[in-house]
């Protein structure tokens, strides 16, 4: 066997247990970040006394990823992947404990800056996914980028329906209350600080820059640069984004309200059991929804290698407008919001994969972990505005005036999609 061969089997094997690792990474991962998605909102609400406030939770976990995300970029740059996660993950650590000591003590600032600080663990897992494409074949980057975001899917769904028993365990043993589940996000973050720290070697993107198949003829046809398609895909990436976070942001305010208004489920009416079934309730929404944002994410993935970057994002759009259309007009009630919420996660899945394969094949190697920093940090920022803004809509206009204000974002991306061409 000579050596160019036995170097392309090693690319391969590594290859295949660097996606490994990371898919088990983002389960952990899904199940750490399951609370803080579904129950930020309720905290802030309930903590701060007003609605219109609510928003700054899922803004803060978005702000904490966008001040993260350039960081860890050139962390991963410098050190590798695996310093990068590793220290995303330490710090989402810290961010946990602070969470669950301002619902003790009801501190609002406190609040926030414990979800800023999981949200930086949110950012090592959104490097994943381009963690996953450092020594993949250019004909399979989107399959491979797809299947760690696929892996989110167990964690996703598994953290937001652990809510109910996480309730019920943190009133237990005496835990404030929307609080339980954090008992699990912090043993899941535990678990996956120690995978990366321990399994995630070889370092898959320091590796890449060892192998001498980087200079190959395949490799040389990728380094001619396409800014213009780069930051169009990293404007599709953060506008499908955004567009997913506010509405799912300000859902479980919605859904509380709803319940809240027709008496609960079940047609109980005391307090507690009141409060238990809007958990339920918001979890069993969250989760399909999650469902929807990475269960098909393979089959988009495909879809972006074969079919083509751009057609797959603007699939996403279609999807979107889909979501936002029901959103509009049965918003009002249970079933309804459940069909837009998983309508909102595909479209975001088809955009977010075939963006961010876009952005990797458009960025010459030398600009790919900069321009991917800086991507996952406006999304994330664009994100947070979008949250804070969505709480304030959502109190003026309604849950239709949110969507509506939503579909401004879709139509610029669907206007601007000649710009991915170039």
């Amino acid at each position: 066997m000579t050596a160019a061969a036995l170097t392309e089997l090693d690319r391969t094997r590594i290859q295949r247990r660097t996606v490994g690792i990371l898919s088990l990474g983002q389960v952990l991962g899904g199940i750490a970040f399951g609370a803080t998605v579904s129950l930020g909102a309720l905290l802030a609400a309930d903590i701060s006394g007003s609605d219109a406030l609510s928003g700054l939770a899922t803004a803060s976990v978005t702000l904490g990823a966008a001040l993260a995300a350039i960081p860890l970029a050139r962390l991963a740059g410098i050190r590798g992947r695996r310093f990068a996660l590793t220290v995303g993950n330490l710090l989402a650590l810290v961010g946990i404990v602070g969470v669950i000591s301002a619902a003790a003590i009801r501190a609002f600032p406190l609040l926030l800056a414990g979800i800023i600080m999981i949200g930086t663990g949110s950012a090592g897992n959104l490097q994943s996914r381009f963690a996953a494409t450092d020594l993949a074949q250019p004909q399979h980057r989107g399959r491979d980028l797809s299947v760690v975001v696929w892996a989110t899917t167990i964690g996703g769904v598994a953290g937001p329906l652990l809510l109910g028993p996480g309730e019920q365990l943190g009133r237990a043993i005496g835990m404030p209350m929307h609080t339980g589940s954090y008992l699990f996000s912090l043993v899941a973050q535990i678990a996956a600080f120690a995978l990366y720290l321990i399994a995630l070697r070889p370092d898959p993107l320091l590796t890449s820059r060892l192998l001498p198949e980087t200079g190959s003829v395949v490799a040389g046809v990728e380094r001619v640069d396409r800014p213009v398609a780069a930051r169009y895909a990293i404007f599709a990436i953060a506008g499908s984004h955004v567009t997913m976070a506010s509405v799912m942001a300000m859902t479980p305010v919605h859904l509380s309200h709803m319940a809240m208004a027709g008496g609960g489920m079940g047609g109980m009416h005391d307090g507690m059991s009141m409060e238990l079934d809007v958990t339920v309730l918001v979890g069993v929404t969250i989760a399909m929804h999650v469902a929807g944002m990475y269960g098909l994410s393979p089959v988009f993935g495909i879809l972006a290698d074969r079919w083509g970057r751009l057609r797959t994002v603007l699939l996403g759009q279609g999807l979107l407008v889909a979501s936002l259309c029901f959103a509009m007009l049965v918003g009002e009630s249970p079933w309804g919001v459940m069909v837009a919420l998983i309508l909102l996660g595909l479209g975001w899945s088809a955009a977010t994969v075939a963006g961010a394969a876009l952005l990797t094949e458009a960025s010459a190697p030398e600009l790919r972990t900069r321009r991917q920093g800086r991507s996952d940090s406006l999304m994330s920022l664009c994100a947070a505005g979008g949250a804070v803004l969505a709480g304030v809509i959502l109190q003026s206009f309604s849950y239709a005036g949110l969507a509506i204000a939503a579909l401004v974002v879709v139509a610029a991306i669907v206007v601007l999609s000649p710009f991915g061409k170039r």
